[in-house]
């Protein structure tokens, strides 16, 4: 299909998904009704000014009207993990590699018996994490709490919170951070 035609394509999807008439899309960028017609139907190209008008009166930028309109991944295998190991033999392992463009983050935490993790500074957003394996200790704040296989746990992060193993087994753990931070 020829360029002028998928731009021609893509603003008529975007005018039907603004319910604009092709009238009403041409008095909202000053052009005519019949130039909107030839532009839909691939027999004409717009300027670049035009066009940045125009995409801009149907609510979107040259940028994301040109962007790849592939599906966002939804799976994502352990070949697509992305894994940190610290000093101490410790392993975060990052779920969802594009997380820093969502709004959660989810790792996968794998403490050795005695290890602490850095300590975080407060923050906005929430923490929710589930132990998978052994047992861990979360400090938030002034507090101290021992969370156990099977048991789950979730804060506001506007406290400092630390977490360590709390076993003489492995601590394994999802921990899922809103906003994204890691």
């Amino acid at each position: 299909m020829p360029i002028e035609e998928k731009i021609g394509q893509k603003i008529k999807n975007l005018r039907y998904k603004n319910g604009l008439t092709q009238e009403e899309l041409a008095a909202r960028c000053e052009l005519t009704k019949g130039f909107i017609s030839q532009l839909e139907r691939g027999i004409t190209a717009p300027s670049v000014s035009t066009l940045e008008d125009i995409v801009e009166c149907l609510g979107t930028n040259l940028s994301d009207f040109f962007g790849d309109d592939k599906e966002t991944k939804i799976v994502y295998s352990k070949e697509d993990y992305f894994e940190k190991e610290d000093k101490n033999g410790n392993i975060v392992e990052w779920l969802v590699t594009s997380a820093q463009s969502n709004s959660i983050e989810p790792i996968l935490v794998k403490l050795k018996p005695g290890s602490v993790m850095s300590s975080d500074k407060p923050h906005e957003g929430e923490e929710f994490g589930f132990v998978l394996k052994g047992a861990i200790r979360l400090k938030l704040g002034d507090k101290v709490y021992k969370i156990k296989k099977g048991d789950s746990f979730i804060y506001q992060a506007n406290k400092e919170h630390c977490i360590e193993s709390a076993g003489k087994t492995e601590a394994e753990f999802i921990w899922i951070s809103t906003p994204p931070s890691f």
